[in-house]
């Protein structure tokens, strides 16, 4: 436990609430009016993007659905694995505009697989909307739509997203010290 509250303490801040609540009222406009006469079905993507839905839909004034889906490939480690799914939205894609709700896009194997997992379900549009973009050239497949703010390509956590499992709750978008 110590050495995860030292991870926080020596951690970067690199976005304040402030900045977060900016970029998605950004986004937001941009959701507005891209959206309005659709009827989308918003899918949340388990567990990290739970605050960013929380924070994102308020902002949001037309008719929508929303669901989640549950897939990982972290689970409390620092680098990625396999996906491992644990639910399926119940709500049918069939013939719906899917907005996925991400917390991060890094190297987009997640947003890849839900993409396709949509598409083979019937969904008429699959499009992504992600908080936080990390700048790299490792990527694959069809980046999100939206993104709300970018960071380099360093560990973050906070604002739902996770380091070793903890700091969700922590109020921003931290960057792990270099060394940690």
């Amino acid at each position: 436990m110590k050495q995860l509250q030292q991870v926080f303490d020596t951690a970067e801040c690199l976005y304040s609430m402030t900045d977060i609540d900016a970029a998605l009222e950004r986004v937001a406009a941009t959701l507005v009016e891209h959206y309005a006469d659709l009827n989308p079905l918003l899918i949340c993507v388990m567990n990290g993007s739970v605050i960013t839905a929380g924070h994102l839909l308020p902002k949001l004034s037309f008719l929508l659905e929303l669901d989640y889906i549950h897939i990982s490939r972290y689970g409390d480690k620092t680098v990625g694995g396999e996906l491992t799914w644990h639910h399926s939205p119940i709500t049918s894609v069939e013939n719906r505009d899917v907005l996925l709700i991400e917390d991060i896009y890094d190297e987009g194997v997640t947003l890849q697989h839900l993409r396709r997992y949509c598409e083979e379900a019937g969904a008429r549009t699959v499009k992504c909307v992600t908080l936080i973009e990390k700048l790299h050239g490792n990527k694959i497949g069809t980046p999100p739509e939206f993104v709300g703010l970018t960071v380099p390509d360093r560990y973050v956590f906070g604002f739902g997203m996770d380091y070793r499992g903890y700091w969700r709750n922590a109020p921003g978008i931290y960057a792990v010290k270099e060394d940690e």
